[in-house]
């Protein structure tokens, strides 16, 4: 069969819906300064789907620093990868204080979080090693493991009694490959909210010999004390042996790191693909993460003030009788039972009379008949934005129980 032939046939899991959702549900376009009310298909929309969690898309500090790096050095500078040309002090300044504040010996700079955790693994374990790993596992360290020719076993989400016995049968493989053994999990799981359980896997190493890679993308800047991490908050970041955190979502920027002892960051350094054959890391987004850094570990107001907007969007969805699942962290997911024309009218519903954009999730993301609404609560969002929100919540809800949504679309939308 010709490729193109194939692709015309099966477009994916999602790409069925290309026709009646693109430009909509998927691929949706919002406009004007990033912030909790912007522009959606030319109407002002209460905006719940940006990972800007602590504010900084717009503090006018960074906003400085970004517009002062992008004049004195514009957007090339430096040329090459950092191995052969693409070096400077400031690369290293800020994996110096990354490293320092996420209580590692040594941290190593990434153009991308995605791209950034596929290459971690690759680098890491060689055939004879065996990975472990969280079912509900980031897509990024899915598509890791498949570079990986070894063996893996994965447990059910934060089964930690079915996690023992992967580790007993990797113990076993490993012995007679000679090989190591890496156990990946997340920090904070993007889509439920709830929390890897990062104390009990530390526990296991009492009893197996492995090494604890955890993907902290939503918890760094957000979670703990000062904010550096789910490790923190729990008590066990000295117990993480790879510790990995993107810039896309409390630091409003991009490019990511992952931070270790000295040894493993300098093998990290000479091994990883993803950053010895691409570009480094623009200098205009190193001065900004380095003054988002800044700010992230100044002002712990920032962190307070989303806090307090997040237990009172939760605690009052809650109270009116919304699932959310185990969320212990700022991301919020809304479960109703439904299809998929529900899931289109609900959405629908929410942007063209309420005026609220919010991600939604569907099958295969999450299970059939269950739709699932992600909000993402911000520093600059306020509390009658959260008021708003629960009110027109409970009021969709009250229609999808008397059926107002399970026919056709309510309402045509044209491309």
């Amino acid at each position: 069969m010709d490729i193109f032939d194939k692709i015309r046939q099966d477009k994916g899991a999602l790409g069925q819906y290309y026709k009646q959702g693109h430009g909509y549900y998927m691929f949706p376009k919002l406009e004007g300064e990033l912030s909790p009310h912007m522009k959606f298909r030319g109407k002002d929309v209460l905006n719940w789907s940006l990972n800007n969690y602590i504010g900084l898309a717009n503090h006018p500090e960074v906003r400085k620093a970004d517009e002062e790096a992008a004049k004195d050095y514009g957007l090339a500078y430096p040329m090459g990868a950092r191995m052969m040309s693409g070096q400077t002090s400031k690369h290293e300044e800020l994996e110096e204080k990354l490293a320092d504040f996420s209580s590692k010996e040594s941290a190593y700079l990434l153009n991308y979080g995605y791209q950034g955790m596929v290459s971690i693994i690759d680098a890491l374990v060689g055939r004879n090693d065996v990975i472990v790993y969280d079912s509900e596992s980031h897509a990024c360290i899915l598509d890791g493991l498949r570079l990986h020719m070894g063996k893996r076993y994965v447990f059910p989400h934060n089964d930690i009694e079915n996690l023992e016995k992967q580790l007993g049968r990797a113990t076993l493989l490993a012995e007679k490959t000679g090989g190591g053994i890496l156990l990946i999990t997340e920090g904070v799981f993007g889509m439920s909210g709830d929390l890897g359980k990062l104390k009990d896997i530390v526990e296991l190493k009492k009893k197996f010999n492995f090494r604890f890679l955890v993907d902290d993308a939503h918890g760094f800047g957000t979670m703990g004390k000062t904010g550096a991490g789910t490790g923190e908050h729990l008590g066990v970041q000295d117990e993480i042996d790879i510790y990995f955190a993107t810039f896309a979502k409390a630091m409003a920027g991009i490019g990511a790191f992952v931070a270790s002892n000295e040894n493993v960051i300098n093998y990290l350094q000479y091994n990883m693909r993803s950053q010895i054959f691409a570009k480094s890391l623009p200098m205009p987004m190193v001065i900004g993460a380095l003054k988002r850094l800044e700010l992230l570990k100044s002002y712990p107001e920032l962190r307070e003030k989303l806090w307090t907007i997040v237990r009172v969007l939760q605690d009052g969805l809650r109270k009116h009788g919304f699932n959310l699942g185990k969320t212990e962290s700022p991301v919020t997911p809304v479960y109703f039972s439904g299809h998929l024309i529900e899931a289109a009218n609900i959405i629908m519903d929410l942007r063209e009379n309420y005026n609220i954009f919010c991600s939604i999730v569907i099958y295969p993301v999450v299970p059939r008949d269950v739709i699932m609404l992600r909000l993402i609560p911000t520093t600059v969002h306020t509390l009658e934005d959260v008021e708003y929100t629960i009110k027109s919540f409970s009021e969709v809800n009250e229609k999808l129980k008397a059926g107002k949504y399970s026919n056709e679309l309510l309402i045509k939308i044209d491309q």
